[in-house]
């Protein structure tokens, strides 16, 4: 390391949905928080992000608000995002004077140029200097050690909070992409909705994920899992507990499953022959958090009859990816997807 980068630092910027990570050049991953801010609407002043925000959803009083800023991988609310990222950003540079030179952000393939000049800004004006922009599935696919450089086919399927990111990667490039508004958000609101509508009982959205996380799956197991719910009665207004089993909360997210599994299809099919050859070979790679859902491999390669693995620590795929573009920025300036300005005429 150079005394210059004691100065300048580069920095990797996974801005998800559901959380966000930031990959700092050579000292790995300094910043894994939930993308969640909590707000004094009567002071205007922020209380905390990150887990500690998050820790306070559902439970606040009428003058604090808990705010999502990013709705289906697209930022909703512009001022709170900056905010967020300046927040995470100072936790990073604590205690030192340096700068930061660079700042590379993952983005889902699908956003429009307003959007993406959005995430630009919201770099810039939280410290970096400079912001480019990466496609959120090529740089997963990096992340999970994909030959995404060779002309051979990759598909990469990235389940996060709120969006699901597939595309056919070759040569540097996705050849054929699809973003799916479908993903671990929108499972908890199936869940939510499934619990109200069997058992009477209204819940948050944290007792959801809870659901998800320790009694969910996408395919049948053997393994006989129970959880237990606390909530609202619908009926009472009273508290109540029911105990919901692994194969009521399949039920309750398979139309959501169901999406994402025609949509990889949905890919294969538009991808150029070669490559659908290739596919047969390298298989399809599961990153993002949902690749955590116990049996959603076994449902892609069923559906698919193509061989799906897991990527190694999926949740940390994109900000692996970012760290190897910013310790090898040159070698990997053409995976950045800023696009060309128009030339100045001068008249």
């Amino acid at each position: 390391m150079s005394l210059f980068d004691n100065f300048f630092r580069d920095i990797g910027i996974d801005l998800g949905t559901a959380n966000s990570l930031i990959y700092l050049k050579n000292h790995g991953i300094v910043v894994n928080e939930p993308s969640v801010a909590a707000v004094n609407t009567k002071t205007s002043q922020i209380l905390s992000v990150g887990e500690e925000a998050k820790k306070m959803f559902g439970r606040t009083p009428a003058h604090i608000n808990v705010i999502r800023p990013l709705v289906a991988g697209v930022i909703s609310d512009f001022e709170m995002t900056q905010e967020l990222l300046r927040q995470f950003l100072k936790r990073v540079s604590r205690g030192t004077f340096a700068s930061f030179r660079r700042g590379v952000l993952a983005i889902p393939n699908s956003l429009t140029e307003v959007e993406r000049k959005s995430v630009e800004d919201v770099a810039l004006n939280a410290g970096c200097s400079k912001a480019y922009l990466v496609e959120s599935p090529v740089v997963a696919a990096l992340g999970a050690g994909l030959p995404i450089n060779l002309p051979v086919a990759s598909l990469i399927v990235d389940v996060g909070g709120g969006t699901t990111d597939i595309a056919v990667i070759s040569l540097g490039g996705a050849v054929a992409s699809k973003t799916l508004k479908i993903a671990g958000d929108r499972m908890n609101d199936d869940i939510v909705r499934f619990v109200k509508d069997e058992f009477r009982l209204v819940i948050g959205e944290p007792t959801a994920e809870l659901a998800k996380i320790t009694a969910g799956s996408a395919a049948p197991i053997d393994e006989r899992l129970e959880v237990t719910l606390r909530g609202r009665d619908a009926g009472t207004g009273l508290p109540r507990e029911v105990a919901i089993k692994s194969n009521q909360v399949r039920t309750a997210i398979s139309k959501s499953l169901r999406s994402i599994i025609d949509s990889v299809k949905e890919v294969i099919e538009v991808a150029p022959p070669e490559l659908v050859g290739d596919m047969l070979k390298q298989g399809i790679y599961l990153c993002g958090g949902g690749a955590l859902l116990r049996g959603f491999d076994e449902l892609i390669e069923k559906e698919t009859s193509v061989m799906t693995t897991i990527a190694e620590d999926p949740l940390t795929c994109v900000a692996r990816g970012l760290g190897q573009i910013i310790d090898n920025f040159e070698l990997h300036r053409t995976l950045l997807d800023n696009p060309l300005k128009p030339p100045t005429i001068n008249l």
